[in-house]
């Protein structure tokens, strides 16, 4: 367990300063758990005209002392920033990591006072206690501090009793545990640092954030945490549209979104979030599904993330039912929900409109919703009716929306032999798609037979081209324009009906060999 260079760097640069450094919050969870850190935080006593004067490469625009340190290569090729300039934006350029790590954020340590509006601190006071500055963050696995040995806390002498009990040494690292989190990681909790419901007052964005951790982590979430989160959810209307689409991006894109999906229901945030899926909740379905509808979309969602499916196949296999309440008729003992495509990909379109999705995404879920219920049985659907699917869907999106099938599918919880019968509709539909092996092909044509050869237009024509084509098919490298009239020239007095065959019987030999390397591709 070893921090990169950089951050080494940039706490040595402080240490050396005499002042302390720790690796803080996220990174360090992240580092215990054995995963790679999405980017590093550096904690420090220092204030922030002291950490501007020791790393002349930086930014630095928040009230909350945050200096954004530049190492590595330096500025990343996408920042507008300079070494040593102030940004007057606000914004900090993407945390590239081309190269090594391009950033490190070095902040004071801190205290908060009052959040008025459930977001952010209405007062940011500097402090030079660690243990203040860790009981602000929100989860106890988030609230731990690292540095390599000795730490600065060891050369000043000896640490205290309450120091001593709350610190650890592990792989040459010193770990500050003030909160417990070394052994919540162990025992895979999520749970609030100090009392849970003035952490969630604090900041309503960690009612998601805990749902989100518990998903990333395949952690539980704290007895008291969990109704302390229940009990503040309403507080998530404060949060913007752009947050939380962010933090269910990351929720979808976890390895447990099912289980993330189940708690924001459980704890009513799903509701007050994605209320076009709540309505799935209880609604039972027909014969092919044992499960509600709220409870297929979660679980088709949760084979989608089992198959690492991309993020608009995600959120088409969440939402690829949602329509199905609106659309539910009883008939007989069973249900039917006809249209409930046409009437889904609509609610999609408003719920990702709403969360401030790209319009590329919201284009992308709601064809692939639209299109989901496309027919296909082996021995039903033709050539042409391949065709047809992959006109009205699009080839750029075909490949796609079989994987929404395949997930929707897997999450029916009825078995169904059905990875063949995909395959080959994938099979006749990229049979559809290839170009036809034409004379268009040709890199001349029959103008040009008639400029350079002189010939006039009839069968002739044809049956030149015709054989043309039957060398191409037998050697690609032959399709160039000198080649081809040197071989018309050759060709023009044989018989038109002749030289029509050899390129009938080369298209259907070249036809099949290419038909027989798809069925090879897709196993049919």
């Amino acid at each position: 367990m070893t921090l990169p260079p950089e951050v080494q760097q940039v706490i040595s640069t402080l240490q050396s300063a005499g002042f302390e450094a720790f690796a803080v919050g996220g990174c360090v969870r992240d580092l215990l758990l054995g995963r790679e850190p999405a980017d590093w935080d550096v904690t420090t006593n220092a204030s922030p005209s002291e950490i501007l004067k020791l790393f002349p490469k930086h930014f630095y625009a928040n009230q909350f002392g945050t200096i954004t340190v530049l190492t590595g290569n330096g500025t990343p090729s996408n920042s507008p920033f300079k070494g040593g300039e102030t940004a007057a934006s606000g914004s900090s350029p993407d945390k590239g990591r081309q190269g090594g790590i391009h950033q490190v954020e070095v902040t004071p340590y801190r205290v908060e006072a009052n959040y008025s509006n459930q977001r952010h601190p209405d007062a940011v006071k500097f402090t030079q206690s660690l243990e203040e500055d860790l009981a602000r963050r929100d989860f106890t696995i988030n609230a731990m501090a690292i540095a390599p040995t000795p730490s600065p806390r060891q050369k000043r002498g000896a640490p205290s009793q309450t120091e001593e009990q709350k610190s650890v040494v592990i792989d040459d690292m010193y770990i500050i545990d003030p909160f417990g989190g070394l052994k919540d990681l162990d025992t895979k909790m999520i749970r609030a640092v100090g009392e849970p419901n003035e952490r969630f007052a604090e900041d309503a964005l960690r009612l998601l954030r805990a749902v989100r951790f518990a998903a990333q982590l395949d952690f539980t979430i704290d007895t008291q945490t969990l109704a302390a989160l229940t009990a503040q959810a309403p507080a998530i209307s404060a949060v913007s549209h752009e947050r939380v689409r962010d933090e269910l991006v990351k929720l979808v894109m976890s390895a447990q979104p099912e289980r993330g999906f189940v708690l924001l229901q459980e704890t009513g945030l799903l509701a007050l979030l994605l209320p076009e899926l709540a309505e799935g909740v209880g609604i039972a379905q027909n014969k092919h599904h044992i499960y509600t509808v709220f409870e297929h979309n979660s679980k088709s969602l949760q084979w989608a993330a089992r198959f690492e499916y991309p993020l608009p196949v995600r959120l088409a296999a969440l939402l690829h039912d949602i329509g199905k309440p609106k659309t539910r008729q009883r008939q007989g003992n069973d249900f039917t929900f006809y249209g409930h495509d046409v009437v889904g990909a609509r609610m999609a379109e408003k719920l990702l409109k709403r969360l401030r999705f790209s319009n590329d995404v919201v284009d992308k879920v709601v064809h692939l919703i639209r299109h989901h219920m496309f027919y296909y049985d082996i021995g039903k659907v033709t050539d042409a009716g391949a065709r047809r699917l992959l006109r009205r869907v699009g080839r750029e999106h075909f490949d796609d929306l079989i994987k929404v099938r395949i997930a929707e599918r897997k999450g029916s919880g009825v078995p169904k032999a059905e990875p063949y019968r995909l395959r080959h509709l994938q099979f006749l539909v990229e049979k559809a798609a290839q170009k036809p092996i034409t004379t268009s092909e040709l890199a001349v044509g029959g103008k040009d037979l008639i400029t350079e050869l002189g010939l006039r237009p009839g069968p002739v024509i044809g049956g030149i081209l015709n054989a043309l084509l039957a060398e191409v098919l037998d050697d690609p490298a032959k399709n160039t324009r000198g080649h081809l009239l040197d071989r018309a020239r050759e060709l023009k007095d044989r018989d038109p009906k002749e030289l029509k065959a050899l390129g009938e019987a080369a298209k259907d030999v070249a036809e099949r060999e290419r038909e027989d390397k798809i069925k090879r591709k897709y196993r049919v």
